[in-house]
C-alpha cells in the first residue's frame, strides 16, 4: 500500500490542520498514526492523510465525531472489506449515501447563510460609500 511515512508536522501542513487538532483526532480514535519512529514520533501514511482530509471536510458541515467515526468505518469496510457480504455492502453503501445527503443539505443551508452574509457586507459597503448620516 503506502509505505512512505510522514511526521505530524508534514501531515499538519498537508491537511491544513493544527498539530493539536491531529492529536485530538488521535485521542478520540478517528485517526491513528500508522507507525511510530524509534524516538516515539507519530508517523503517518497517505491513507492517514486522506482520513484527516475527510474529517476536515466534515467538520464545517456540523458532523459530530461519532458521525465522522461511523462514516470512516463504513468507507473503510467498503474499501477493504473483501469478506463483506453483498447484504453488508448494500447496508454500508446506504450509510454512505445518507451522509452524502446530509452533507448536500448542509451545503445548501450554508449557501443561504453565505448569500445573507454577502448581502449584509454589501449593505455596509453601500452605507460607507454614501457617507456619514445616511441610512442603508
Amino acid at each position: 500500500m503506502d509505505d512512505q511515512h510522514m511526521q505530524i508536522g508534514e501531515v499538519a501542513a498537508r491537511t491544513e490542520l493544527s498539530l493539536r487538532t491531529i492529536r485530538h483526532y488521535e485521542e478520540t480514535g478517528l485517526v491513528t498514526p500508522s507507525a511510530r519512529s524509534q524516538g516515539g514520533f507519530r508517523l503517518y501514511t497517505e491513507t492517514d492523510v486522506t482520513r484527516l482530509v475527510v474529517i476536515r471536510r466534515m467538520k464545517p458541515l456540523g458532523f459530530t465525531l461519532d458521525q465522522m467515526r461511523d462514516l470512516l468505518d463504513a468507507t473503510d469496510r467498503l474499501d477493504h472489506g473483501a469478506d463483506v457480504t453483498d447484504e453488508e455492502r448494500e447496508a454500508l453503501t446506504d450509510r454512505v449515501r445518507a451522509y452524502e445527503r446530509a452533507a448536500s443539505e448542509q451545503v445548501d443551508k450554508l449557501r443561504v447563510q453565505l448569500a445573507r452574509a454577502e448581502e449584509f457586507a454589501a449593505t455596509l459597503a453601500t452605507r460607507l460609500r454614501q457617507g456619514p448620516g445616511t441610512r442603508a
